[in-house]
């Protein structure tokens, strides 16, 4: 089995596409868990207002949020890429993790550095889990975009 390796630009571009999903899906819990805390101080919030902060924060939040994305991102998909060579069959899982464990150290190193943790939703477990997540997600598109392909098989002449 012939394996190929993934072009630079192919690998920035799969990096680029887990980030902006990673971020885009952090956002969305990240506006989830703020509107659900407006719910529990009693303020009534319409379907309508809760798609639109979600909408903003998608415009406002993720791409703040995508700056840490990156960086947690490009750290743990080149520890990935070791592991991954180790254990080829568990290729997906590996980048799954790598996503996951990126961008929770990426909270927690935050929360550590800064006086406030200023991610919200990872002020609780469920939200730091939710959180992490995204970046699994991200996880398992660069891997679908960065998986080796073997040539098609041609019969000998």
């Amino acid at each position: 089995m012939m394996r190929e390796s993934t072009s630079p630009a192919r690998l920035v571009m799969a990096w680029l596409a887990a980030v902006l999903a990673a971020a885009a899906l952090g956002s969305v819990v990240q506006s989830q868990f703020n509107m659900a805390a407006i719910v529990s101080l009693g303020v009534e919030v319409t379907p309508r207002q809760w798609i639109s902060v979600t909408l903003q924060d998608l415009v406002g939040f993720a791409p703040l949020w995508a700056v840490v994305v990156a960086a947690a991102l490009l750290i743990a998909f080149p520890v990935a890429a070791l592991l991954a060579r180790r254990m080829p069959e568990a290729r997906m899982g590996v980048y799954f993790l790598a996503g996951g464990v990126g961008v929770m150290c990426a909270l927690v190193l935050m929360a550590a550095v800064l006086p406030v943790t200023i991610v919200a939703a990872a002020r609780s477990p469920l939200g730091m889990a939710l959180m992490a997540l995204g970046g699994a997600a991200g996880g398992v598109i660069f891997a679908q975009l960065t998986g080796t392909h073997t040539p098609p098989h041609s019969p000998e002449v």
